[in-house]
């Protein structure tokens, strides 16, 4: 947030104290009454043209661009090559306050925070790995590895307004989160089974008239012993059944990364004319070695924006 705004509105509200009072000297449930009443009073001086005014000028609130019968059929075919292994979920559009910040290098700003203590979800992944991370939680639980997804429609207020880009948008996310087996065999399944779904996935477009062109995927190893043995486990594997897709990996300094811990994997796809969107994105985190407690948790998480898929490689013919 801006210091020079908050500084300016301390001094208009001529108390000084205000921000450390809010923040620091009142409870979660006495801010949420005071601030439910703060907006109760406010609300009640809106008209009817202001409120038609803020639903014309606020991108938040606006629908999207894609057909929601477009996205519908991408999902079908999502399930359609889903491994049954995977539990799909549908999650509440509002997860608990701090869910991306308080286990992620992000700010909370990046997140719509509500006044009843929660904020709206901006990344299904974040909620998936709370969802695996209570299930895991229950001793019955521990020897089995939880395999969640969900297709969910995320809100992200510090989205850039260019072509493109949407302030909410739907993705379709996978979490696998399992324990520590040794030999890298957790992390060998796991990102195996995922990348495996996005090529099948990907195939499966095509075949329903989507127009890409060479797919990609790939793969940044944050440890070099990790690399080699991913490298003959996952990727040569891969490329024996998908061989028209180009396989890449590099090694880099874990410090380069914040945000994954491991490994980080991207896939892109380029249309007719040649240019390349990256649809994509994955890795292993630490999350439910923070919720838990436990070092020894291992938890991959990756999703592929449908919205964009299909504002890039236009409708199902």
């Amino acid at each position: 947030m801006n210091e020079k705004l908050i500084k300016r509105i301390l001094k208009q509200a001529q108390i000084p104290e205000l921000l450390e009072v809010l923040a620091q000297r009142l409870s979660q449930s006495d801010l949420q009454s005071l601030l439910l009443e703060v907006y109760r009073a406010r609300a009640q001086s809106l008209t009817p043209q202001s409120l038609l005014q803020q639903y014309e000028q606020n991108r938040l609130v606006q629908p999207a661009a894609v057909s929601p019968i477009q996205l519908l059929e991408f999902d079908q075919l999502a399930y359609s090559v889903l491994p049954p292994s995977f539990d799909p979920l549908e999650l509440s559009p509002v997860c608990p306050f701090g869910t991306t910040s308080s286990v992620t290098p992000l700010d909370q700003n990046q997140s719509v925070t509500t006044i009843r203590n929660s904020e709206v979800c901006s990344d299904s992944t974040n909620v998936l790995a709370l969802e695996c991370a209570r299930r895991r939680r229950d001793k019955a639980h521990r020897a089995t590895e939880i395999k969640l997804c969900a297709s969910h429609r995320l809100l992200r207020p510090q989205a850039p307004n260019k072509p493109g880009t949407f302030p909410h948008f739907r993705i379709f996310s996978l979490v696998t989160a399992g324990r520590d087996r040794g030999s890298y065999r957790f992390e060998v399944a796991a990102l195996a089974e995922q990348l495996e779904f996005y090529l099948q996935l990907l195939q499966t477009t095509q075949q329903n008239g989507f127009r890409l062109g060479i797919i990609r995927v790939h793969l940044t190893v944050f440890d070099e012993i990790q690399r080699e043995i991913l490298k003959a486990e996952v990727i040569d594997k891969l490329f024996q059944t998908y061989d028209a897709v180009e396989f890449g990996h590099t090694c880099v300094q874990q410090q380069e990364q914040r945000y994954y811990t491991g490994l980080r994997f991207g896939i892109y796809a380029q249309d007719q004319a040649g240019t390349e969107y990256f649809l994509a994105d994955g890795g292993f985190t630490d999350w439910t070695q923070q919720l838990l407690s436990d070092r020894k948790e291992r938890l991959l998480i990756s999703g592929i924006g449908s919205e964009r898929f299909i504002t890039c490689f236009g409708e199902f013919s």
